[in-house]
């Protein structure tokens, strides 16, 4: 195992205790931090040493190994995270990220779904199958309420209220929002409790939609399960964990449902993240409008 610094070790433990960060984000913090800490060491620096030509050396390096611009901007976010905490505890007298810029980024655009396609994913699952219904629910659940897909992964069925048709969602920061489930949410998970879920899990696992061994299904193994049926679909687009998060937000949008009702929704704390979806339904309309307005085109 790599050598970690007591100060990492600390900023890890912090960014649980206080910042209440989910272990894939801190393990993200810990990839990066670790990098940096080993550039260090073959530069013989230590981490409470580091100034802002150090910096400026490291984010140099990451450029020649042709890290792209998002990745390299992850990495400073990290550095000056951990720095602004090492100052927060007075274990240092200076930041040394202060007065770096992040590189300039493009806003990509998440990839989305056709509200087609999006029927046709949902409507691959076989319901009759206790397992291929259990993925269907999921699908359900995931394009009505815009769940992450660690969200999702993690439901318990505590979180889930068939009377009130709500599902209580603990998001980034450990912070609980209600989502409605939407008629045909409801519908398959209603269906998926009364008959798939007990097959699925015969020990006292709390999962609401367990994997076949009985435990809390894996981000990786569910994306496994997406690729699977687009691929039996025929659905050709690129697909991401994400994908029916994405088409949530758009379709809702192009239907005219108002930003800051989106915003909540999805559980963004910032409304400049669900801004980035107003570009994508934007885009669809001037497809639409080129495609089909009969004078969109010259003659």
């Amino acid at each position: 195992m790599k050598h970690i610094s007591p100060y990492v070790q600390d900023f890890i433990q912090y960014l649980w205790l206080e910042k209440g960060l989910s272990e894939n984000t801190r393990q993200a913090y810990l990839l990066d931090l670790q990098q940096f800490e080993a550039f260090c060491q073959r530069k013989g620096i230590q981490l409470r040493q580091v100034d802002g030509i150090h910096v400026g050396d490291y984010l140099q390096h990451l450029t020649e190994q042709a890290l792209n611009k998002r990745s390299i901007a992850r990495k400073l976010s990290s550095l000056k995270k951990f720095y602004q905490y090492l100052l927060l505890e007075g274990l240092t007298e200076q930041d040394p990220c202060a007065h770096i810029d992040s590189p300039k980024l493009s806003k990509s655009l998440p990839k989305t779904l056709s509200e087609q396609d999006v029927e046709f994913l949902l409507a691959e699952p076989d319901a009759n199958d206790p397992l291929e219904l259990r993925d269907k629910t999921m699908f359900e659940l995931l394009y009505a309420c815009g769940l992450r897909v660690t969200e999702l992964v993690s439901l318990t069925l505590q979180q889930i209220s068939l009377n009130q048709g709500v599902v209580r969602v603990t998001g980034k920061g450990n912070k609980d929002r209600i989502v409605p489930l939407g008629e045909h949410a409801l519908e398959y998970l209603t269906l998926y409790l009364k008959t798939a879920r007990m097959s699925l899990c015969q020990s006292t696992c709390d999962a609401l939609f367990p994997s076949q061994r009985g435990r809390f299904m894996t981000r990786q193994t569910f994306w496994h399960r997406i690729k699977f049926y687009a691929q039996r679909a025929g659905i050709q687009v690129h697909l991401s964990p994400h994908t029916l998060r994405h088409a949530f937000a758009t379709h809702l949008l192009n239907h005219g449902a108002d930003l800051r009702v989106v915003q909540s929704l999805l559980g963004h704390s910032d409304l400049s993240t669900t801004q980035i979806y107003t570009h994508v339904a934007k885009q669809r309309l001037q497809q639409l409008h080129q495609k089909e307005h009969p004078r969109a085109h010259l003659k």
